[in-house]
C-alpha cells in the first residue's frame, strides 16, 4: 500500500514537472514562429545534471500566469457595483415590505417542518410499538429518520413555492426561496445517506455504523446546505435579483467551503467506513478469499478517488474562464484508472501468492525467490504504465518527454541505467542468498538426506556477509557514478586511507588472514571442543573475522584472537576413542580381570542410550606394564567424536561394581598393600607357607 502511494505521488510530481516544461510555450503558437530552433542543451553531470538543468530551465521559462487573479478581481469589482446598485436601486417597495417577504417565506418553511416533524416522529414512534417493527431496529431507525425528516424536508418545499406565488418578485422573496431550497436539500440529502448507512447496522459493523451515526448529521447537513445554496444562487431567476457576479461569487465560497468540509469529513471517517467495506460474514470470507482481499485493498484506498475529485471541484470552483469539463472529466478518468489498478493489482498478488503456495509445497527455494522478485518487477511495470496513463490522461507523456527532450532523455537513460544496477544486484543476491540458506537449511529426512558440516555452518555465514558488503559497495558506487558524482577521488582515498589501516593494524591483517586459512584448512568449526596451545579449551561458540569465541567446561566465554593461535587441538572431529587403563593387585587373576571388563563393554554396547556413541566393538590390548603398584592393563572403544566421555564413565561404574562382586579380581592401590612372596624368604622369616602374605616394611605389622 506504501508503495502504491508513493507511485501515485511520484507521478503527480513527475507530471506536474512536465507542464511546467510544456508550459514555457504559448499555447496555439508555433515555436518557429518565436524565434529559430536553439541546439538542445548538452546535459552533463548524470541524473543529478539533468533535474539541475531542468529545474534552471523551468526557472528561466516559466512565466506565471496571472489571468486568473485579473479575473477575481475583475468580478469583485463588478459585484461591488451590483451592490452598490442593489442598495440604491429605486423601488416602489419600501424594505420593511422585503424583509417582510423574507420572513413570511421563512416562516412559512420554518412552521411547515416544525408541525411535520412532530407528527412524523410520533408516527413513527407509535408504529415502532407495533409487533411486526418491535425487533427489527435497522427497520425502526429507517422510520426514525424518514418520517420526521426526509417526508417534512420534501413537503416544505413546494409548500414554500405555493406561498411565494402570492407575493411580488423582490430580494427578500429570492432570498428566502434560496435558503429553503439549501436547508431541504440538506436535511433530506442527510436523512437520505443516513438511511443507506443505518442499512449496514449489522453484526460486527455496528461499532462503525454507530461512529459514523453520531458523527455525521451536522457536518452532512452542512455540505448539503452549502451546495444546494450554492446551486439556488447560480439559478438565473436568483442573478437576475441579486446580481449575477454577486451571486456567483458567493456560489463559489459556498462550493469551495462546501467541498473543504466534505473532504475533512472522509478522511475522519476512512476508518469506519473502510471497516464497513471490508467486514464480512467468515463463510464468505473463506468462500470468496479473492473478492475478500480486493475488498480490504480498496477499504484502504476507497478515500484516494474521493479526495482528488474533491480536489478537481475545487480547482474548478476556483478557475476562471478554464475548460470545467475537461477537469471533471478528467478525474472521472483519473479515479476510474485508480480503481482499475488496485484491482488488477490484487488479480496479480492472488496469482503470484498461488504460485508462491505451490513453491513452497515442492520446496522449490529458487522458485518461491524467483516468484517473489517477479512479483516485485511486475508491480514496479504497474506502477510505472499507471504513472504515465495518469500523465496522458491529463494532457502529457513522459514517455514523449523521456525520448524528445534532451533533459528527459538524459533523465530517463540515468534511471535506467540505476535501475537495470539495481536489478541484476538484486538478481545476483537472491541466488546466493537462496544457495547459501539451501546448503544451510537441515534435511526434512535426517536418514536420507546428508546433514550440513560445522564446516559450511561456518565459512557460508561468513561468504554471505561479505559478499552483501561486496555487493551493496559495488552498486553504491555504480549508483553514485550515474547519479553524476565523481568516485574517482572517492576511490582513491579510499585506498589511500585503507593503506594506511593495514600498515597501522598489522596485528588486526595477522588476526584476519590467520583465521581465514584456519576456516579455510577446516581446522576447527562451530561445536567443536577444542583445546588451545594458549590453555584455552572449550566448545566453539563463534567465529568472527578476527576471533574465536569459545565456552570452557564452567560456562565461560573466551575470545581468542587468531593470530594467536599457534597449535590447535580438535577433539570433535570423526571419532574419538574411550581409553582405559586399569591397575589390578598382584594376586588377580589376569583371565578373571580381562573377562570382568570384556563383560562391562558387552553390558555398554548393549545399552539403549550408549550404544549409538559406540562405533566399534571394545578392543582388550591385555596387560600392558608391570609397576610396584600392581598389573596394568588396557583397553579401548572407538566412539563417535564427544561421546567417549560418557562410555569412559559407564566403562568405570560397570567394572568397579563387577569386581567388587568378585574374590578373584582386586583393584591396586598405591598405598602398602599385600604381596605373594617366594616360599623359601617365608620360611626363612618363620611363617608357614600358607601364611605367605605380609605386609611391606614399611606398614607396621598387625599383631
Amino acid at each position: 500500500m506504501l508503495k502504491f502511494k508513493t507511485a501515485i505521488l511520484l507521478g503527480a510530481l513527475l507530471i506536474f514537472s512536465s507542464n511546467a516544461l510544456q508550459a514555457a510555450a504559448l499555447p496555439g503558437v508555433p515555436a518557429a514562429a518565436e524565434e529559430p530552433a536553439a541546439p538542445e542543451p548538452l546535459v552533463q553531470g548524470g541524473l543529478l545534471g539533468a533535474i539541475s538543468s531542468s529545474i534552471d530551465d523551468v526557472q528561466d521559462k516559466l512565466d506565471l500566469n496571472e489571468d486568473l487573479v485579473d479575473a477575481w478581481r475583475l468580478r469583485a469589482d463588478r459585484a461591488a457595483d451590483e451592490v452598490d446598485k442593489l442598495v440604491n436601486r429605486p423601488s416602489t417597495r419600501s424594505p420593511m415590505s422585503v424583509v417582510g417577504d423574507f420572513l413570511l417565506l421563512s416562516g412559512v418553511w420554518l412552521g411547515a417542518f416544525a408541525l411535520l416533524t412532530v407528527l412524523g416522529g410520533l408516527l413513527a414512534k407509535r408504529l415502532n410499538q407495533g409487533r411486526w417493527l418491535s425487533t427489527r431496529q435497522r427497520s425502526q431507525d429507517l422510520l426514525g429518520y424518514v418520517l420526521p425528516y426526509t417526508l417534512p424536508a420534501i413537503i416544505c418545499l413546494p409548500l414554500t413555492l405555493s406561498v411565494s406565488h402570492f407575493l411580488p418578485a423582490s430580494v427578500g422573496r429570492a432570498l428566502a426561496l434560496c435558503f429553503a431550497y439549501a436547508t431541504s436539500s440538506g436535511i433530506f440529502s442527510t436523512s437520505m445517506l443516513l438511511c443507506v448507512i443505518v442499512m449496514f447496522n449489522t453484526g460486527h459493523k455496528r461499532p462503525a455504523v454507530q461512529i459514523i451515526r453520531d458523527y455525521c448529521p451536522k457536518p452532512l447537513f452542512l455540505i448539503g446546505f452549502l451546495a444546494a445554496l450554492s446551486d439556488a444562487l447560480t439559478s438565473p431567476q436568483i442573478a437576475r435579483q441579486l446580481g449575477g457576479n454577486i451571486t456567483s461569487s458567493i456560489a463559489v465560497f459556498t462550493g469551495l467551503f462546501a467541498s473543504i468540509i466534505f473532504g475533512l469529513l472522509v478522511i475522519r471517517l476512512r476508518r469506519p467506513v473502510a471497516h464497513l467495506i471490508r467486514n464480512r460474514p467468515l463463510a464468505q470470507r473463506l468462500k470468496q478469499p479473492s473478492l475478500q482481499e480486493s475488498l480490504r485493498i480498496f477499504s484502504g484506498l476507497w478515500y484516494w478517488p474521493i479526495l482528488l475529485m474533491v480536489m478537481v471541484s475545487a480547482i474548478n470552483l476556483i478557475g476562471v474562464g478554464e475548460d470545467n469539463q475537461k477537469a471533471l472529466r478528467c478525474a472521472l478518468f483519473t479515479t476510474i484508472l485508480l480503481i482499475a489498478t488496485v484491482f488488477l493489482s490484487t488479480v496479480f498478488q492472488h496469482l503470484f501468492k498461488s504460485r508462491k503456495a505451490e513453491a513452497v509445497q515442492r520446496s522449490s527455494a529458487y522458485k518461491e525467490r524467483f516468484v517473489s522478485l517477479l512479483h516485485a518487477l511486475v508491480r514496479i511495470v504497474m506502477a510505472v504504465a499507471f504513472i504515465e496513463i495518469l500523465g496522458r490522461i491529463w494532457g502529457v507523456s513522459l514517455f514523449e518527454f523521456a525520448v524528445q527532450n534532451s533533459i528527459g532523455r538524459a533523465i530517463s537513460d540515468s534511471l535506467s541505467r540505476i535501475g537495470l544496477i539495481f536489478l541484476v544486484t538484486w538478481l545476483f543476491w537472491v541466488v546466493l542468498d537462496t544457495a547459501i540458506q539451501e546448503a544451510l537449511k537441515p534435511p526434512v529426512n535426517k536418514r536420507s538426506a546428508r546433514q550440513p558440516s560445522t564446516r559450511v555452518k561456518t565459512i557460508l555465514p561468513l561468504l554471505r556477509n561479505a559478499m552483501k558488503i561486496i555487493l551493496v559497495v559495488i552498486c553504491a558506487i555504480t549508483t553514485m557514478a550515474n547519479l553524476g558524482i565523481n568516485v574517482a577521488p572517492l576511490l582513491a582515498g579510499a585506498g589511500v586511507v585503507g593503506l594506511a589501516i593495514g600498515f597501522g593494524s598489522q596485528q588486526l591483517v595477522q588476526d584476519v588472514i590467520t583465521g581465514l586459512f584456519i576456516i579455510i584448512e577446516d581446522t576447527l568449526s562451530i561445536g567443536d571442543w577444542v583445546v588451545l596451545d594458549s590453555g584455552h579449551a572449550g566448545t566453539v561458540e563463534g567465529l568472527t573475522i578476527r576471533t574465536l569465541r569459545l565456552r570452557d567446561g564452567k560456562g565461560f566465554v573466551h575470545s581468542v584472537p587468531f593470530g594467536q593461535i599457534k597449535a590447535v587441538t580438535n577433539q570433535s572431529r570423526q571419532f574419538a576413542y574411550a581409553f582405559f587403563s586399569v591397575q589390578f593387585t598382584y594376586d588377580t587373576d589376569v583371565d578373571k580381570a580381562i573377562e570382568l571388563i570384556r563383560e562391562a563393554g558387552e553390558s555398554i554396547r548393549e545399552d539403549a542410550f550408549l550404544k549409538y556413541n559406540l562405533q566399534g566393538p571394545l578392543d582388550v590390548f591385555g596387560v600392558d606394564k608391570m609397576d610396584l603398584n600392581g598389573v596394568v592393563l588396557t583397553a579401548q572403544f572407538r566412539t563417535v567424536s564427544g561421546g567417549q566421555y560418557a562410555v569412559s564413565r559407564a566403562f568405570n561404574q560397570r567394572l568397579k561394581k563387577l569386581v567388587d562382586n568378585s574374590p578373584w579380581v582386586h583393584f591396586a592401590q598405591t598405598y602398602p598393600q599385600q604381596v605373594l612372596l617366594p616360599k623359601r624368604q617365608a620360611e626363612e622369616e618363620g611363617q608357614a607357607p600358607e601364611h605367605a602374605a605380609v605386609l611391606l616394611p614399611e606398614q607396621p605389622r598387625s599383631q
